[in-house]
């Protein structure tokens, strides 16, 4: 799934954002991004399901030969 965040800004000036795509911790990151674009601090916070999900990694091993 491609990450992404969600923002919703209502006509009271509160805004709402949310990870989408984004596993683990990392999504954490995207809201201090907010905050500081902003100059606002969270209120409010809840973790989505992905937060408790692990990112996977692919890790491709190759091999170099080296002639003498």
């Amino acid at each position: 799934m491609e990450e992404k965040l969600q923002i919703r800004i209502f006509p009271d000036g509160r805004i709402e954002a949310e990870t989408l795509g984004i596993k683990g911790e990392k999504c954490t990151d995207y809201i201090l991004i907010l905050e500081n674009i902003l100059n606002a601090q969270a209120v409010q916070a809840e973790y989505t399901k992905e937060f408790y999900e692990t990112e996977q990694v692919n890790l491709e091993e190759t091999q170099q030969n080296t002639l003498k």
